[in-house]
């Protein structure tokens, strides 16, 4: 039976007014993703510090290329002796491998080695470095790094350098050393240690500062992160990151050790100093570090400094994973030639260092500067994202059983709108962290890949503006539903699915928003 004319006039009438109410629920649902991701921008620009890292626009200016030291020392040619001792600690022992030269005429200088954060073990520690010393005439003494008070959250640089003391005293008492002539070679983070030996030790000798931050630990790590992602070639977004993650206290306390600062020991630091860098080292400020023990020494009356580039160098000044051997050949004729080697010229040679910005202090975050409260709040929104609907579940299931026919029916438009709102949320939060320990792992291992770090971050915020996107249509739909007179949700329980998965996932915008997931730009 063919429909009446008014009949198929209703019907027409009804698709175009469903037809303009479609339009109108997406032009409103865009429209909130415009605004709710611009929202998100601001507020995240506001939330914390931005990373502007200042130019270095003064370079340290090497003398000569050549790295030769005039007035070094002509090493021998020794037979080694190795032994292994132990050295005892307050509260411990740690053992320590002693190498001596065999058959030299008169007592011969020594150097004791200050790990850095990357050693601990002295059979794989500075064996080519204390192998090369030795046989030239210098005795060594490689200690193991004492771990029952040094963990990640927990270092005390005073009470590390009163601990190699331990070894310092043990070394000027071995058979064949000149008590006066025992200095310290410290690497990396053993750089922030000896300076505070040889303050508190007036008889070290001289002092060898291998790969030196200098800088305080945190200010270090800001200057290696974004050295690290600029290599790797990140979008400028992911800078953001980095004060807002050096600069905040870290979840579970602890990292005090971060804002420790060697300079007012170094400004007190007289004893002669070898300040060395390997010009392929990314995660030091070549330039800063050297210019500001100089100008440390200098407080204390200091003359006697000799600074020290290598071509090509990495961390641990290798080459092509090989410690190199001009670098060996310097450090004995430095320590061989002492005390004239301590100030002769050229003070500043080798490979032209370069830094393009300098390692400045780290701001603190307004927001979000308490680890803490950050995981607290990642965890508890995702968790109240997950059992709230299941909670609401386990009751549907528990009247069912029960034979009690369900209280009331939901919204299956809102309810489905808050499901996508959800995992939209947690999947950005989600692959936001898998980004980033991508990213971290090509930083480290000095890699680009186009596809992780452009294509990675791509996806991460396509996933945030879904996320908006599904936030700005639980929006409109609970307009819809209001305005239809119609209640949002049934029930406490109702409710608390309701208003508890909509904060949760604010919240969780909130933080992708402080990270730069929603920061204008390319």
């Amino acid at each position: 039976m063919s429909e009446t004319p008014d009949a198929e006039e209703r019907r027409v009438l009804g698709w175009r007014a469903r037809l303009r109410d479609d339009r109108e629920v997406r032009n409103r649902t865009a429209a909130g993703t415009v605004t709710g991701a611009i929202v998100l921008a601001v507020l995240g620009a506001l939330m914390g510090p931005q990373w502007a890292p200042v130019p270095m626009t003064d370079p340290l200016t090497v003398q000569t290329s050549s790295t030769a030291i005039p007035g070094a020392g002509e090493p021998g040619d020794y037979a080694v002796r190795t032994s292994v001792v132990e050295v005892p600690l307050d509260g411990t022992t740690v053992e320590a491998q002693l190498r001596v030269p065999v058959g030299a005429d008169e007592d011969v200088p020594a150097v004791l080695f200050v790990h850095g954060a990357g050693t601990g073990r002295y059979v794989d520690a500075f064996v080519d470095q204390a192998q090369a010393l030795a046989s030239a005439g210098v005795a060594t003494l490689v200690p193991d790094k004492r771990l029952d008070t040094y963990t990640a959250r927990h270092r005390d640089y005073v009470a590390m350098a009163d601990d190699y003391l331990h070894s310092f005293d043990l070394l000027r008492d071995v058979d064949g050393v000149d008590p006066d002539r025992v200095g310290v070679y410290a690497e990396s983070e053993g750089a922030w240690i000896a300076p505070v030996m040889a303050v508190e030790q007036p008889d070290v000798a001289f002092v060898a500062l291998v790969s030196a931050p200098v800088v305080p630990p945190r200010q270090q790590a800001a200057f290696a992160v974004d050295q690290y992602l600029r290599n790797t070639g990140v979008p400028q977004q992911v800078f953001r990151a980095i004060p807002r993650a050096v600069g905040m206290s870290l979840p579970g306390g602890g990292f005090e050790y971060a804002d420790f600062d060697v300079a007012p020991y170094q400004r007190r630091m007289t004893q002669p100093v070898l300040v060395v860098y390997g010009t392929g080292d990314a995660s030091m400020p070549l330039v800063q570090g050297a210019e500001q023990i100089i100008r440390d020494v200098a407080i204390a009356g200091n003359p006697d400094y000799t600074v020290r580039y290598y071509r090509g160098a990495d961390h641990g000044i290798r080459v092509d994973t090989v410690v190199d051997p001009v670098f060996l050949r310097d450090l004995t004729g430095w320590v061989l030639g002492l005390p004239g080697t301590g100030s002769a010229d050229p003070r500043v040679a080798g490979d032209q260092p370069e830094q393009l910005y300098w390692a400045a202090p780290v701001a603190q975050p307004r927001w979000l500067g308490n680890g803490d409260v950050l995981v607290f709040l990642v965890l508890g929104a995702v968790g109240l994202i997950v059992l709230l609907p299941l909670g609401r579940q386990a009751l549907v299931g528990v009247r069912h059983l029960r034979g009690l026919p369900r209280s009331h029916h939901r919204d299956e438009g809102l309810a489905r709108r808050l499901a996508v709102l959800s995992a939209s949320t947690v999947a950005t939060v989600v692959g936001l962290v898998f980004y980033l320990y991508g990213v971290a792992r090509l930083a480290l291992g000095y890699e680009r890949n186009g596809w992780v770090v452009q294509g990675g971050w791509l996806v991460v915020r396509v996933l945030g503006l879904v996320a908006v996107a599904a936030a700005a249509s639980v929006v409109v739909r609970l307009r819809r539903l209001r305005a239809a007179g119609q209640p949002l949700a049934h029930g406490l329980l109702g409710h608390a699915v309701l208003w508890g998965t909509c904060a949760a996932c604010a919240a969780l915008l909130v933080v992708l928003a402080y990270w730069g997931v929603y920061q204008l730009g390319i």
